[in-house]
């Protein structure tokens, strides 16, 4: 990954607006200049905020002008009021960026229940716009952040038949993390040229290899979404089909996307470690994906990476669980590259070996089914006793 650096055309903001207690940054506005063609992927929670509704009705029928965010407070469970105050901030925006409020994309994430502070996001806004800028990205991401522990941002160059354009990338999330989106936000943006329909087929395959293979806690939230902006600055010739730009953006994009969801994944709360679980030789895509997704959200399996306990018998259970077909007497087990499973049946292993590999910041669990040659890798992270002290206090 090249140093970290903002798409030509794009400038952004980060400031606290009083939504957060101490003066934490909670509002980050993103500007497009010229304006952008947005995909995105949404969560599939039924209950669905009203900011996060606002944008699934604006993105693909408006060229976009501006995305903002607040954090601290969701902007969903509220009643009609939600949807007003959507506008309301959308509308906002709108005259401040000289745009119309339908090329405005609004994302809001913390707390649901409590209507948003519309006069103090207002009085922020017309701050974010005095601060706007091409070379302070971090301020934006630290404005979406909730209990995450660090900023989240990446960036890469990639060439597009001789033309240069860049592809930057921030994410939030800590908690409430799982497959079909979670309590996360991504924003990418780029200014390659390339069409809406072909920048929504790029977002959604590389979302189902990233962000839809992270786990945290099996919760998924009613704000979440990751939305991609393209500018066409690069002046590549634009990509309107499956050809080799299109597959090089495409690979870039997916690359970004996994070097965040791995970075949220390592943040959960109270996390200790990456766990990165990869089950191959399956008779298909569907039975090792459903083996992954039982593993990473196990949380016998997690406690006991916490507590460097190589307990490989929570792992052939949680496969066991996983509604997937697969003959348990072929299983075998590894973690790390000690194996601990061999055709179901425990082996003698060294345990300080397993200990070893367990203190490690990264641990890897692989199960080989040996029925087929599909496979499918999710990331998780471990469950500390910080993980409750989090979340039985997270609204007080």
């Amino acid at each position: 990954m090249s140093a970290i650096k903002l798409p030509t055309g794009f400038q952004t903001a980060g400031v606290a607006c009083g939504i957060k207690k101490d003066n934490k940054k909670d509002l980050a506005l993103i500007i497009s200049d010229p304006l952008s063609d947005a995909a995105g992927v949404f969560t599939r929670n039924l209950v669905k905020g009203h900011s996060l509704k606002w944008t699934m009705k604006k993105y693909k029928s408006n060229k976009i002008k501006a995305i903002v965010i607040n954090s601290g407070n969701a902007n969903a469970c509220v009643g009609p009021k939600g949807d007003e105050d959507a506008e309301k901030i959308a509308e906002i925006t709108a005259k401040l960026a000289g745009c119309n409020k339908d090329q405005v994309l609004l994302g809001s994430t913390g707390v649901i229940g409590f209507p948003l502070p519309v006069e103090k996001i207002e009085s922020g806004l017309k701050e974010a716009c005095s601060r706007l800028s091409s070379d302070n990205s971090e301020d934006a991401v630290r404005a979406i952040m909730t209990t995450d522990t660090f900023p989240k941002e990446v960036s890469v160059d990639i060439n597009l038949s001789g033309k240069k354009a860049t592809l930057y990338g921030m994410a939030k999330g800590s908690g409430m993390i799982h497959p079909n989106m979670a309590t996360m936000i991504g924003v990418f943006l780029t200014d390659a040229f390339i069409s809406q329909e072909m920048l929504q087929k790029a977002l959604e395959r590389a979302v189902n290899k990233s962000f839809n293979r992270i786990s945290v806690d099996g919760d998924t939230s009613v704000c979440d979404m990751v939305i991609v902006l393209a500018n066409g600055n690069a002046a590549n010739e634009k990509i309107t089909r499956e050809n080799d730009d299109f597959e090089t953006f495409a690979e870039a994009l997916e690359k970004v996307s996994v070097t965040l969801s791995k970075m949220l994944a390592r943040d959960g709360e109270g996390a200790t470690k990456l766990i990165e679980i990869h089950v191959k030789n399956a008779l298909d895509n569907e039975t090792a994906h459903k083996i992954t997704n039982s593993i990473a959200k196990s949380p016998l399996v997690k406690t006991a990476v916490f507590g460097h306990d190589a307990n490989w018998g929570r792992i052939l259970t949680a496969a066991g669980y996983s509604g997937a077909e697969f003959d348990p007497d072929l299983i075998d087990i590894f973690i790390g590259d000690l194996q601990v499973c061999k055709n179901g049946v425990g082996l003698s292993f060294d345990e300080n070996k397993a200990l070893e590999i367990l203190k490690k910041d990264e641990v890897k669990i692989t199960v080989d089914l040996k029925m087929g040659s599909s496979e499918d890798i999710m990331w998780t992270c471990d469950f500390s006793f910080d993980y409750v002290k989090i979340n039985s206090a997270y609204r007080t």
